[in-house]
């Protein structure tokens, strides 16, 4: 299972997506207090977090991504040792990705000045590569203005 965004639970730790988002957040609250499932011997371990303080840490100071992280690493470690909540963890990732955080948005601006090759404006670019030659250099200036044609 890939691990649960630190900025995604930032996001929505922080109130983002609306009511999708604390609806998404309270799902996350719920699965996390569910009793702890793991193995024989992981519900004595005291190192092993249910993700409960992490999650309630978060929710304290939502801006923290420290403390997201921690969260993030608590579910994760969590996931691995029981099965039933790795199951209800991968649904409700799933849902949540879907909620609008910001996360993502993309920005461009050009403004002033002239500009020579192409411009991409977009997000989780991978395997690009240009093969547009640079611009030729800049014909130095003589004062008088360059032919028509």
């Amino acid at each position: 299972m890939e691990p649960i965004s630190v900025v995604l639970l930032v996001a929505l730790a922080g109130g983002a997506g609306g009511e999708v988002g604390r609806q998404a957040w309270a799902g996350l609250a719920a699965l996390v207090r569910r009793p702890f499932q793991g193995g024989q011997n992981a519900a004595q371990d005291p190192a092993v977090s249910s993700g409960t303080t992490e999650l309630e840490a978060l929710q304290a100071a939502p801006a923290d991504p420290a403390r997201a992280q921690a969260l993030s690493t608590a579910l994760a470690v969590r996931a691995a040792l029981d099965a039933d909540f790795r199951t209800g963890l991968q649904q409700w990732h799933e849902q949540a990705k879907r909620v609008r955080t910001g996360d993502g948005d993309v920005s461009n601006t050009i403004s002033d000045g002239t500009f020579h090759g192409p411009v991409l404006q977009g997000r989780d670019f991978t395997g690009i590569s240009f093969t547009t030659p640079p611009p030729p250099p800049a014909a130095p200036s003589t004062g008088t203005p360059p032919p028509q044609t």
